[in-house]
C-alpha cells in the first residue's frame, strides 16, 4: 500500500532554483556564489552593500562586483544597490570614504553608542585613529565597513582605549584565529573592563591566562582543545576573583575528576569556593582541613552539624586547643552531598 502523507510542520528554508546550479553555477566565482545565497535567504528584506559585506567578510566593492555579475547575467532583477560605497582612494583608510547613505537602516549598537559617517570622517584626521585603521585592516586582510569602523571610533574615542593596545587587540585575536569584528570588540571591552591600559598589561594577562587555561584544561583531560567563553569565566575567577595559586586549582580538578569521573568546572568551583571560605591560600592548609573533615566524620560530629548541633565548634576546640584554623568558619566540604547535588540538578 503506498502512502501519499506531509508534514504538519514548516520548515524554514532557503529555496536555490535547478537551473541556477545546472547553468550558472559552475562558471561562477565561488565569492560569487556566496553573494548570491545571502541575497536568497534574505530574499524580500532591506539589506544593504555593507550589510552583505559585513556577514560575509567582503569589502563592498567585492559585494558590488557580485551584484553587478548577476544582474548582467540576467539572475537577478530589480534594485540592486550597485554603487562602490568604498573608493579606491579611500581603502587604505576606509573610513574616509563612506557614504552616509550606505545604510538604510542603522544597525542596533546595544552598549556601544552609533558614530556617523561625519564624525569617524573627522576622526580620520587623528594621526593615531589612520594608523589604528590602517593597521587593523592590514591584519585583517579587509577593507573595513561602516560597522567596523564605528567599532573602532567607539573604542578608540568613546572608551578612550589608547591606539597601541586596539592594535594588539586585534593581533591577538586575529593570530586566535578570531576575525570576526563582535569578537575584536567583545575582547577589547573585556579588557578595557579590566583596566588594561598598556600592551604589556594585555601580554601579562594573555600570557598568565594561557599557561593557566593549559594546566587547568590538561588536569581535566581536556588538551586537545580550548577553554570555552563559560570555562574561560570559571578558570578567570579561581585565579583572579578567588586568587588561588595553580597547585591549588588543579587539585580541585584532580578531585572533580576522582569523585565525578568527568571534568566538571561547577563541581570544581563547589570544591575552591569551599575552600575561599575557609581561608585555604595553600596544599598544607587543605590537608589540615582535610583531617579536620575526616576527625568529625570518625567522631560523629559530621552528622550532628548538620542536624544544627552547634556542639561541633566547641568540641573541635576543646580537643585541638589552639591552632591556625580557629578562625576558620567551621564548614564542610560535604564531596559526597556535592556528587548528589549535581546528579539531582541533571
Amino acid at each position: 500500500m503506498s502512502l501519499n502523507m506531509k508534514s504538519s510542520f514548516k520548515i524554514n528554508v532557503t529555496v536555490i532554483s535547478n537551473e541556477f546550479i545546472d547553468e550558472y553555477m559552475a562558471a561562477a566565482n565561488g565569492e560569487y556564489v556566496k553573494e548570491y545565497l545571502y541575497l536568497m535567504r534574505h530574499e524580500g528584506e532591506e539589506i544593504t552593500v555593507s550589510m552583505i559585506a559585513d556577514a560575509l567578510n567582503h569589502t563592498e566593492s567585492d559585494v558590488a562586483r557580485a551584484l553587478s555579475y548577476w544582474k548582467n547575467a540576467g539572475v537577478l532583477k530589480g534594485g540592486i544597490p550597485l554603487k562602490q560605497t568604498v573608493s579606491p582612494a579611500a581603502s587604505e583608510t576606509a573610513c574616509s570614504g563612506i557614504n552616509a547613505e550606505v545604510q538604510a537602516k542603522p544597525e542596533a549598537a546595544g552598549r556601544r553608542m552609533v558614530y556617523s559617517p561625519e564624525k569617524i570622517s573627522g576622526l580620520a584626521g587623528d594621526e593615531d585613529f589612520s594608523q589604528l585603521l590602517y593597521i587593523a585592516q592590514k591584519y585583517m586582510n579587509k577593507v573595513f565597513t561602516q560597522r567596523e569602523c564605528e567599532v573602532f571610533a567607539y573604542l578608540y574615542d568613546g572608551l578612550h582605549m589608547p591606539a597601541e593596545l586596539l592594535e594588539y587587540v586585534v593581533e591577538y585575536c586575529v593570530q586566535g584565529g578570531h576575525s570576526s569584528i563582535r569578537y575584536i570588540e567583545t575582547v577589547a571591552i573585556n579588557w578595557h573592563e579590566k583596566g588594561f591600559r598598556t600592551v604589556d598589561d594585555a601580554k601579562g594577562y594573555a600570557h598568565t591566562f594561557t599557561k593557566d587555561s593549559f594546566a587547568i584544561m590538561k588536569a581535566f583531560g581536556l588538551s586537545d582543545r580550548k577553554p570555552g567563553d563559560l570555562e574561560r569565566d570559571f578558570i578567570d575567577r579561581w585565579f583572579r576573583a578567588y586568587g588561588f595559586a595553580r597547585d591549588l586549582v588543579v587539585e580541585a580538578c584532580n578531585r572533580t575528576l576522582a569523585a565525578t569521573h568527568a571534568p566538571s568546572f561547577q563541581y570544581a568551583d563547589k570544591i575552591l569556593e569551599g575552600w575561599k571560605k575557609a581561608g585555604v591560600r595553600s596544599m598544607e592548609e587543605v590537608k589540615k582541613l582535610d583531617e579536620q573533615y575526616a576527625d568529625r566524620v570518625r567522631s560523629g560530629e559530621h552528622k550532628a552539624g548538620k542536624s544544627g548541633d552547634n556542639k561541633q565548634a566547641q568540641s573541635q576546640k576543646g580537643k585541638r586547643g589552639q591552632n591556625q584554623f580557629q578562625n576558620f568558619p567551621q564548614r564542610e566540604i560535604d564531596y559526597d552531598a556535592l556528587v548528589l547535588k549535581q546528579l539531582t540538578e541533571q
